[in-house]
């Protein structure tokens, strides 16, 4: 049995994370059962979730997760896709995770009204005395990673507009297809619908996210997909 690591459901969402999402949809695609586990943060290989324990053997970050399911157990994501079909795939994982991600962290990190609704209750669990210290320590880091990235060093306008070129890059490759790449989902479906469906919870009042409702095409998208592998959040 493979157990998947997570934060837990928040926000209308299976998870807290689009990346842990993400496994999840890898793990479901590929047809394979799993056991969440929603106490193993501490223990995390590279610091992170998601990872997955599967028989004795840990693989830590959703893309390893999907070479791991790949390599063991003979699945391929991407069957059917021609090389320059798998090239747009990795070039729009890569552009959700390593960009379009740093928007949403602004979006929820930084903003004060979303914070408190959001990315704060994460910390329901520490101990009261302390909460309000550990909380505002992980804030700082997050915000200080959003430095280093480079992204957060953009003002709020400015990253507005990186971001919304990000999804209108996503709802254009989509078009009206059932699937990025055609009529049956590939690897890099598991991340664009992370990462549309984060984008579209009704939790957050961001100017990304309104920018993501705009699109019918995203919005449908994440709804497919929510019946066929997530019901219980549809």
């Amino acid at each position: 049995m493979i157990t998947l690591y997570t934060f837990g459901p928040y926000f209308g969402l299976p998870d807290g994370s689009p990346f842990v999402t993400k496994a999840m949809l890898l793990l479901k695609l590929a047809g394979l059962a799993y056991a969440e586990d929603r106490g193993g943060y501490g223990r995390a290989p590279k610091g992170k979730l998601p990872y997955i324990n599967d028989d004795g053997v840990l693989i830590a970050d959703s893309t390893f997760i999907r070479f791991h399911i790949e390599k063991k157990y003979g699945f391929d994501f991407d069957a059917g896709l021609d090389p320059a079909q798998k090239a747009t795939g990795w070039a729009v994982e890569r552009m959700c995770e390593d960009h379009l991600n740093w928007a949403m962290i602004a979006a929820r990190w930084v903003d004060e009204a979303n914070f408190a609704k959001g990315p704060a209750h994460f910390f329901d669990a520490v101990p009261l005395p302390i909460r309000p210290i550990v909380r505002s320590l992980v804030r700082r880091k997050v915000r200080s990673s959003l430095i280093a990235h480079g992204f957060g060093r953009h003002a709020e306008a400015e990253a507005f507009v990186l971001a919304k070129r990000d999804i209108d890059a996503l709802a254009t490759l989509l078009g009206d297809k059932a699937f990025l790449m055609g009529k049956t989902p590939c690897a890099a479906d598991a991340t664009a619908f992370a990462f549309i469906a984060h984008l579209l919870s009704p939790t957050f009042n961001a100017p990304i996210r309104t920018a993501a409702e705009r699109h019918a095409n995203l919005v449908a998208y994440r709804d497919k997909i929510m019946r066929l592998y997530f019901p219980a959040f549809a």
